[in-house]
């Protein structure tokens, strides 16, 4: 693995992992990744982000919330896939928030998460760890939720699947920022 000299070079290098191999992540590790994290910008010093980590034995706890979400026909035609899928990724990390009633609020906060999360991906690719950050229909399921011990008044902003890898993908171009900016100068 490449190491790194500069903070541009993490960003760009940086690739979604979707495929982990058999390497057990420390528990240590992904707490200290995850305290680092909470250098995330946070308007008034909120902190609002939260964790649930779903690692060893627990990922058990993981499948069976997200087969709860699923209708019986559904589980019987996905659930030996994404059972054995799930439990094939060394750790899954559902990142939330309290929802605050104040829209400026909530939309800060969710900001603030959103930040945490980046600063986590980053902080595991340097240690040759990936992560791929899920934010499809499950992160809505009220079945999920209540199977994980969320409540209303909880949202979701993420489920990061982490492990180790031992392919990279390509990056894929990104559109030059002069084709999305508006200048305006005096």
């Amino acid at each position: 693995m490449t190491t790194y000299t500069s903070i541009a070079t993490v960003v760009k290098e940086r690739r979604s992992i979707r495929t982990f191999i058999n390497k057990v992540v420390e528990k240590e590790l992904l707490i200290e990744l995850l305290n680092d994290a909470t250098w995330a910008p946070n308007h008034k010093h909120r902190e609002p982000w939260q964790c649930k980590l779903f690692m060893g034995d627990g990922r058990k706890t993981f499948v069976n919330a997200v087969l709860s979400s699923f209708s019986a026909e559904e589980r019987e035609k996905r659930g030996k896939m994404l059972t054995e899928r799930f439990m094939n990724t060394p750790a899954q990390i559902v990142v939330y928030m309290d929802e605050d009633p104040r829209q400026v609020q909530r939309d800060e906060d969710y900001a603030a998460v959103c930040a945490f999360i980046q600063n986590f991906q980053l902080l595991a690719w340097e240690h040759q760890l990936g992560t791929v950050w899920k934010t499809g229909g499950l992160i809505y399921n009220p079945d999920f939720m209540k199977t994980i011990g969320l409540t209303k008044g909880h949202r979701i902003v993420g489920i990061l699947h982490v492990g180790y890898f031992d392919k990279v993908p390509e990056g894929k171009e990104r559109t030059p920022i002069t084709e999305k900016l508006e200048i305006i100068e005096g």
